[in-house]
């Protein structure tokens, strides 16, 4: 049971993060830029909550690639 009392405390890193690192995503100017920036987050998100750190990189650089396909406001070209 030791996992359930450690995870307000991961979210709680979680939520920090993805705040911080989504309200960046509209000073990058192409995919590029918000794909290294999002495997950096995802990176070191997963780091910070025991997670594999290379599958968050992986995850976040794809999200930062890919979240102007998706529609997402902040991330249009400027």
């Amino acid at each position: 049971m030791q996992i359930a009392s450690n995870l307000p405390v991961k979210f709680g890193k979680f939520a920090i993060a993805a705040v911080l690192v989504s309200s960046l995503a509209g000073c990058f100017q192409n995919d590029a830029q918000r794909g290294v920036a999002g495997a950096v987050a995802g990176g070191a998100i997963a780091g910070a909550t025991g997670g594999s750190v290379g599958t968050g990189a992986l995850i976040g650089g794809a999200a930062g690639v890919f979240c102007r396909d998706a529609g997402a406001q902040a991330c249009r070209n400027k």
